[in-house]
């Protein structure tokens, strides 16, 4: 059983789909995920019954295999350059030109 927090953010009817469509933040005290989820229903549908079922579906989503979904790094991370371990100079236009007219 799960017991995690899930806040829904983002709420929207997409016509074209006929679906509610929502940004879940699901928090279970150590992390968070952030899942897109969506119910097929009709427009007429009650908030309360939309916001149910996008809630079980976010659940479903987070208990279920990670997919495609956004979540914060624990801490920062340190920026790797590309196999250089020494930082190229900066190109000086007017050091170019002087060495040039010389």
């Amino acid at each position: 059983m799960i017991t995690a927090k899930v806040e829904l953010s983002n709420v929207f009817y997409n016509a074209a789909n006929q679906s509610f469509e929502a940004l879940a933040t699901v928090s279970d005290g150590t992390a968070s995920r952030k899942i897109a989820c969506a119910i097929d229903a009709p427009i007429d549908m009650s908030f309360e019954d939309a916001a149910a079922g996008l809630t079980t579906h976010a659940l479903r989503r987070y208990a279920g295999k990670p997919g495609l979904a956004s979540h914060r790094i624990a801490g920062p991370i340190a920026p790797q350059r590309a196999g250089r371990t020494v930082p190229k100079p900066a190109f000086d236009a007017i050091a170019m030109l002087r060495q040039l007219a010389a």
